[in-house]
């Protein structure tokens, strides 16, 4: 898809390395964020591991000569040859390398240049996602964290990345942490639990209204909390999930409605949206574990088979009148549950 076939004559592969580093020193120098084209070396034990992570991750392979595997996801490419190159390429390159083959392959941070060539990326902000959205049991949790330059620096080599791309609850557990006890880094987590969250979709009537309610309450906790941020933050990012940018700006609360909000897709490429994302996804993961012990039943993620089987199981145990206290009742999972119609 995005590569062309490696033929054994050195020169030839050494062009194809040429190429890659011409098309990131322009993509540097023109100050475009996306990197287009990445190569390294990998060991045979760091080549296995890769292949997992591509199999796990839902890659498509496909034959490429002289390489081991490549294969396919979205908008980036991978081939590995058996020479121990590695060659990355496509748009979601920079992603890629940043968020997969450095923290869980290599080990190591190399593309260490993005400070240098993009200063916003030191400036204190604050950063503000939410997990929970899309399972039917359990909360919806808000996290925000403040960070500054020093922050940013001691997360370097610490894999702090969008939770969507950490599939270990464990590894989440320990981010979390790292994140908290990080010096100059503030925190806020603000879980909606599913009475309250169940109380606020019957008033607001949508997801988005609790959404816009909650990453405002985040930043206003986090903003109450500024005599601890040096120095103060210039802005606060966070995702776009509502096609108004203004559903978010309406809910902003005294504080936060004095610093700029800045809302865009793929808001967790940002360092701190990425570590609230860590953070609210720890807090939903260890709520939902608690209300499991709590009644009784494995609460599984999602929305699933697996999701109607247990809501199944909790009406029998504890009877209809109560499963508005570990699920979103709004979910056409609920009619599923409570009178047997089909999802």
């Amino acid at each position: 898809m995005y590569f062309e076939d490696e033929d054994e004559d050195e020169n030839e592969s050494v062009a194809s390395i040429l190429l890659c580093s011409l098309r990131s020193f322009v993509a540097k120098k023109s100050g475009v964020k996306p990197l287009n084209c990445y190569t390294c070396k990998l060991t045979p034990e760091q080549g296995a591991s890769l292949k997992t992570f591509l199999e796990q991750a839902g890659f498509a392979f496909r034959e490429v000569p002289y390489a081991a595997f490549a294969g396919d996801k979205g908008k980036v490419g991978v081939v590995f040859y058996n020479s121990g190159k590695l060659v990355v390429q496509g748009k979601e390159t920079r992603e890629f390398v940043e968020f997969v083959l450095e923290p869980e392959i290599l080990k190591e941070a190399k593309l260490g240049y993005e400070t240098v060539l993009n200063p916003d990326l030191l400036l204190p902000r604050l950063g503000v996602d939410e997990s929970g959205k899309g399972d039917f049991f359990g909360p919806m949790c808000v996290a925000g964290v403040y960070v500054n330059a020093a922050v940013i620096k001691a997360w370097e080599d610490a894999g702090i990345r969008d939770s969507k791309n950490i599939s270990s609850d464990k590894k989440i557990g320990e981010l979390a942490e790292l994140i908290r006890e990080t010096p100059g880094c503030v925190t806020s987590v603000v879980p909606i639990g599913n009475d309250a969250y169940n109380r606020l979709h019957a008033k607001l009537g949508s997801v988005n209204a609790i959404l816009a309610w909650g990453h405002a309450r985040v930043i206003e906790n986090l903003l109450g909390q500024q005599s601890r941020m040096n120095p103060p933050p210039v802005r606060a990012i966070s995702d776009q999930f509502s096609r108004s940018k203004s559903t978010v700006e309406r809910a902003l609360m005294s504080l936060g409605k004095g610093i700029e909000l800045i809302q865009r897709h793929k808001a967790e490429e940002d360092a701190a949206v990425a570590a609230a994302s860590i953070l609210a996804r720890h807090e939903f993961v260890s709520r939902l574990k608690q209300l499991g012990n709590t009644f009784g039943v494995e609460l599984p993620k999602g929305a699933s088979t697996a999701t109607i089987d247990a809501g199944k199981k909790f009406v029998e145990m504890h009877g209809v009148e109560k499963l508005g206290m570990v699920a979103k009742l709004h979910f056409k999972t609920t009619q599923v549950v409570t009178d047997g119609g089909s999802q």
